[in-house]
C-alpha cells in the first residue's frame, strides 16, 4: 500500500496552499509559512527542555496558535480566518508583563545564552523576528490580518522574557553585553 506521506505533485517546484492553488516554493507566501513551521520545530525542542509546567502549557498553546497562523499564511483567495485574535495578544502581553516583573525589568543587553533552555527560547526569538519579516515580505497583494501581525511581534518579546525568566528559575547568571 502507497503512504499518504508524499504525493509527488511537489515534483514540479510547486506546492499546493489552502483551497488548491499551486505556487512556487521559493513564493514569499511559502517562505513566510515556512518559517512559521520552522519556528513551531524550535518551540517543540524548547518544550523539551522547560522545566516550568506553567510555561510548557503556555509553549504548546503557542504552537497551536502558530498552526492557525501557518494556515492562515497558506490561504491566498479567501477572506482572512483570523487565526489569532486580539484577546490572544492581550494574554501574549499579559504574560510578558507577568514574566519581565519576575525578571527585575531591563538591566542591560543581553547576550543569548545562559541554560540550555534559554538558549532555545533565544533561538525561538530570533526564528520569530524572521517570520514577522517573512510575513511582511510576502508580495501577492493578499493583506494579512493585522492582529496576526501583532501576536507574532509579541511572540517574539515573550520568547526574549522566557530565556530571562527560565535563567532565573535556574539560576544561572545572564551574560550581558560589554562595549570594548
Amino acid at each position: 500500500m502507497k503512504s499518504n506521506v508524499y504525493t509527488r505533485r511537489g515534483d514540479d517546484g510547486t506546492t499546493g496552499l489552502v483551497g488548491g492553488q499551486r505556487i512556487r516554493k521559493n513564493h514569499s507566501r511559502l517562505e513566510a509559512y515556512g518559517t512559521m513551521d520552522e519556528l513551531n520545530s524550535q518551540v517543540g525542542l524548547l518544550v523539551a527542555e522547560i522545566t516550568d509546567e506553567e510555561d510548557r502549557k503556555r509553549l504548546i498553546d503557542i504552537q497551536n496558535d502558530l498552526f492557525a497562523v501557518g494556515s492562515e499564511l497558506a490561504t491566498i483567495d479567501r477572506v482572512p480566518k483570523h487565526a489569532v485574535t486580539a484577546e490572544r495578544v492581550e494574554w501574549l502581553e499579559h504574560t510578558i508583563d507577568e514574566a519581565d516583573e519576575l525578571c527585575g525589568g531591563w538591566r542591560g543587553f543581553i547576550l543569548p545564552g545562559g541554560s540550555h533552555a534559554a538558549a532555545q527560547a533565544h533561538v525561538c526569538r530570533t526564528v520569530c523576528r524572521r517570520l514577522e519579516r517573512r510575513i511582511y515580505s510576502i508580495d501577492d497583494g493578499v493583506a494579512v490580518d493585522p492582529v496576526l501581525l501583532q501576536y507574532v511581534n509579541r511572540l517574539s518579546d515573550y520568547f526574549f522574557v522566557l530565556a530571562k525568566k527560565t535563567n532565573i528559575l535556574l539560576g544561572v547568571e545572564e551574560n550581558f553585553w560589554r562595549n570594548r
